[in-house]
């Protein structure tokens, strides 16, 4: 942790006026956004893959990309959707 905060705090004057934002930007610089942005990708096409096995491929990658793997419950757990709606019932007698 004394690690974290002295890289955090690295060329950063903790009495300044700005000293958040540049304590701030140093721990996103620590962060990997790259292996993120990748693995962020791999959930949502797993996502749309499960979607399209269950009829609505928008819907997995939808849940996946807001909730990750935890989109992937969501989506295998969801209801079918049908191609087209059921039928009407026919009215039965003459009269109707």
């Amino acid at each position: 942790m004394d690690e974290l905060i002295a890289r955090a705090l690295q060329g950063v004057d903790p009495s300044a006026p700005g000293a958040f934002w540049l304590i701030f930007g140093n721990l996103m610089a620590l962060v990997p956004w790259r292996s993120l942005l990748w693995l962020n990708v791999l959930f949502v096409v797993v996502g749309a893959l499960l979607g399209r096995w269950r009829g609505r491929w928008q819907d997995g990658a939808m849940w996946a990309l807001v909730l990750g793997p935890i989109g992937w419950i969501v989506t295998v757990h969801a209801t079918r959707r049908r191609k087209c709606p059921p039928p009407l019932p026919r009215r039965g007698g003459r009269g109707g």
